[in-house]
């Protein structure tokens, strides 16, 4: 599995029905997470929280923190 990282990237994965799980940061805006977890509930994907951006930035591997992150099978899966 990879993650997609970032409101855009995620909210693609979602849309295209290609995230198995999304992570959301707890103290991320609002105003990015609401959309992101009523679009995943449409889709019936599972939403996990973090508590914070910090700590998600660090569960994917990245220096920065993050609002979302989709996790999705590796592309070879795919193909």
């Amino acid at each position: 599995m990879q993650y997609k990282i970032g409101t855009k990237q995620t909210t693609k994965m979602v849309e295209l029905c290609k995230a198995v799980l999304v992570y959301v940061a707890q103290d991320a805006d609002p105003r990015m997470t609401d959309r992101i977890v009523r679009l995943c509930g449409e889709k019936g994907i599972e939403v996990a929280w973090v508590k914070t951006m910090k700590d998600l930035g660090e569960t994917c591997g990245i220096d920065v923190g993050a609002a979302m992150a989709a996790v999705v099978p590796d592309s070879s899966d795919n193909e």
